[in-house]
Formats: structure tokens, sequence, C-alpha cells
């Protein structure tokens, strides 16, 4: 289902009326093919009545795509050029925009947004990773969040679903895949946006899993901080500073002469439960 929107200006000119361009201190590249940012609504299944936050709306591009697909949407904007156009968008969906004049760092976004909400967004590449690495660290799982759909680089993207053994595996990997399932849903050329990025772009879909028992978050950052930090050394040398974590390891029968890109997720999550039961 939708809730189809009124005949709406292309966006060229809807930037061009506001005095609009993308400002690269903000990570700024608008997407305006309206048939790509269609297909992006639709990755999170059906919106109808559900809330999504969105960060970073820009112009609206993905926000009409959003309330066309009859999602409410709750977007945070810290580009305060943009608003006059947000404003005219959520007044032709009917109120179904709520924009928040904020820095997407700084806000309680569970208060704002509530619990059960989807997250779609092209995100500002200044700032991507570290909401990203937000949204997958928190205390409390299953999140408040129930999907993610998220633009990044596309070498980004290959991070956080990279498998064992290959060179984008690391830190990102594990704090996104130990209790969610994450995809790449689609690429998207660098020709598509204004102005076009040096580098192409994928989309992101996250779904939050169950989380493993008798480890907590706190524990996998620590371990996979200090094992990828130091990713080239052998893991009796990357671990050395974590309490227990050698002896951990020879409990868990991991040659403590490997790699930190060696390890599984299921490697992780089994030295972060020794560690729990040993502490």
């Amino acid at each position: 289902m939708s809730r189809a929107l009124p005949d709406l200006p292309p966006l060229r000119d809807v930037i061009a009326r506001h005095g609009l361009s993308a400002n690269k201190a903000l990570g700024q590249n608008f997407l305006l093919d309206g048939q790509l940012l269609d297909r992006i609504a639709r990755i999170p299944g059906d919106l109808y009545g559900q809330t999504v936050y969105e960060v970073g709306p820009g112009p609206g591009g993905l926000t009409r795509a959003l309330l066309g697909a009859g999602a409410q949407v709750v977007a945070v904007e810290r580009d305060v050029r943009c608003l006059a156009a947000l404003e005219e968008l959520n007044d032709a969906s009917g109120g179904r925009l709520h924009v928040i004049s904020a820095d997407a760092m700084k806000i309680d976004e569970c208060s704002e947004v509530g619990i059960g909400a989807h997250i779609a967004s092209n995100l500002p590449y200044n700032i991507g990773t570290a909401l990203f690495v937000r949204w997958m660290t928190l205390e409390a799982w299953p999140p408040w969040w129930r999907s993610l759909t998220l633009m990044f680089q596309k070498e980004v993207a290959e991070r956080i679903v990279a498998k064992p053994g290959s060179a984008a595996y690391g830190r990102l990997a594990v704090l996104a895949q130990w209790r969610a399932r994450p995809t790449i849903a689609m690429t998207v050329h660098r020709s598509a946006f204004v102005p076009p990025p040096k580098v192409m772009s994928a989309v992101i879909h996250v779904v939050p899993t169950g989380q493993p028992e008798g480890v907590s978050i706190g524990t996998i950052e620590m371990l996979t901080a200090a094992a990828f930090g130091q990713r080239r050394k052998m893991l009796r040398q990357s671990l050395k500073g974590v309490r227990g974590a050698i002896e951990a390891l020879n409990t868990a029968g991991i040659d403590p002469e490997r790699r930190a890109e060696t390890l599984s997720i299921e490697d992780f999550i089994n030295l972060g439960q020794i560690l729990t039961e040993d502490s």
C-alpha cells in the first residue's frame, strides 16, 4: 500500500528554488533519481503506517519515497538551509513528516522516535560509520529500531558484511554480525548523486537477531578493539592487554599465534563468554 503524495516539483527545481547545494563539510551528496529512491524505500518491506527515522534528508529525495510508501517520517537535519524545502514536503504529506533541526550525533533518538521504528537514510559520509557503530553497540537488545536501510560508501558496506579471512573483515564486521544480519541490498553508481562522489556506494539492510547468552556488547567491543587494533600481530600480542584473554584463547582451543582476521564471529562470541564466566 502507499499514500500517494500530490504531484511535486522535480527535486532539481526544489534545490534551485531554495538555493541549495551539497555541503562537503556536512558530507552531503544529493540523490535525485525518483525510481532509485523508491527502490531504496521498498527495501525494509511494507512501510505503510510505520515510523521511519531518517538522518540528513537534505532537500528530501528519500523522504519523498518514504512518505510515498505510507510511512510517518521523523527526520533530523543539521543544515538549516534545507528546512524550508522539508516543511513544504510536510505540508504535501498531510503532516506525516516531523523535522528535528539538530546534529544527529547529539540527540536521544529513542525518545524522539519511539520503539519499533525503521531507520532509513542516505547517511552523510562524514558521520555514517560513527552512527552505524552507535546503533550496533546499544546495550539493550533487541534495539529500539526494527531495521536499518543505510547508504554507505561501497568500501564501508563491504566491511560491514565481510567474512573471516577476507581483507575487509575487521571490527566493523564483528560488531555488525554477532547479533544482527547485515546484507548489501543494492549498489549505487556514483553518477546517481549530485555532486558525484569519488567512490561507488551501496545500500545495506540490517535486521537484529537474538543476542548470544553470557556475553555483553562491552566485552565484544573490548575484544575487537584490541584484536583488530593491531591486526597484523598475533593474538598473543594484540590481546595481551585484555585481562584473561590469553587463558580464554587456550580454553577455547584457539591458537594464540593466529591473527584476528582468521577468527570467526562464533570465535569472538566464545571468547567473550569465557571472559564473562571468568570475571
